[in-house]
């Protein structure tokens, strides 16, 4: 397979996002869009490899992450502001219609373009993530659940962001990253410490720096709900149930199959929570590019 190929992306004035392409130019294009401060070297590169093998695959730095300008403490942003990234990366790299597959505020991003630029999206896969949607949760009884009383995060993962992040170095840094990783794994798959540590050693060799900004849990979280046009979309959504995820757990994957178009497709990986180690990336590429092919 060629090499991936490096290129920057002015999305607004100012702000330029790295980006790299792997995979056939001319095969349909398929963009990766991560959560809250990842870096897009967050998607490891056997899942990229994989998707490539039928995709022109695309993946990103948002911004305040990796590469891509740090910007908000000069300019703060809404995270609408990173949908329109997601577009502006699309064009920036003369790429009309692509598949969109985004995990945890990736899949929030990736639904807000879905409904509000449909004609650049030949379908999502989304995972890790929620509705845009105040629309209740109908479970088979016919029961309705309000959204806000879905079950909300793991108090252990809340309890962790509460911590102060303090600069003890790189090597105390990476002590905290893979603690968080360890959370966000879920129980169901026995975790990797030295696969997530060498992970975030990579991102940070790429970043150049260790620290993070903490933009995105600071960015204004205004004008997100969706909820008239997800019902309303005519595109081919996939949603993946994650079964130990602690941040959305189901039914949430569940809901926002339900509320997206009249019903999305549900395909569940295994123990997957809300991460990507190794036992996950084949199955979920899996379940992606059968996903894309029906597309």
């Amino acid at each position: 397979m060629p090499q991936p190929h490096v290129q920057y992306v002015e999305t607004a004035p100012g702000v330029r996002l790295w980006t790299e392409r792997r995979g056939d130019p001319d095969a349909p294009a398929l963009l990766l869009v991560m959560g809250a401060q990842a870096s897009g070297l967050g998607w490891p590169e056997e899942l990229c490899d994989a998707l490539a093998a039928r995709h022109h695959v695309i993946r990103y730095d948002h911004r305040d992450t990796g590469r891509s300008t740090w910007s908000y403490e000069k300019e703060p942003y809404r995270l609408t502001d990173l949908a329109d990234d997601v577009v502006a990366v699309l064009d920036g790299l003369g790429i009309d219609r692509a598949h969109l597959v985004g995990m945890s505020l990736g899949g929030m991003l990736a639904q807000l373009v879905l409904c509000d630029h449909p004609g650049r999206v030949l379908s999502a896969t989304l995972f890790g993530t929620t509705a845009l949607s105040t629309a209740p949760f109908v479970r088979p009884d016919g029961t309705r659940t309000p959204v806000e009383d879905l079950p909300g995060i793991d108090p252990r993962v809340l309890a962790e962001w509460a911590r102060p992040v303090e600069d003890h170095g790189l090597e105390a840094e990476l002590d905290r990253r893979v603690r968080h990783w360890r959370l966000l794994n879920g129980e169901a798959i026995p975790f990797d410490r030295a696969y997530f540590r060498e992970l975030e050693r990579r991102v940070v060799a790429h970043t150049g720096r260790y620290d993070s900004s903490g933009a995105h849990a600071r960015a204004d979280q205004s004008g997100m709900d969706r909820t008239r046009a997800l019902a309303a979309t005519r595109v081919p959504v996939l949603v993946v149930l994650a079964p130990a995820d602690p941040l959305s757990p189901p039914p949430h994957p569940q809901h926002l199959a339900q509320v997206t178009g009249g019903g999305a497709a549900l395909a569940e990986v295994p123990g997957m929570g809300h991460a990507l180690p190794r036992p996950v990336l084949a199955p979920l590429a899996g379940a992606i590019l059968a996903h894309t092919a029906g597309a």
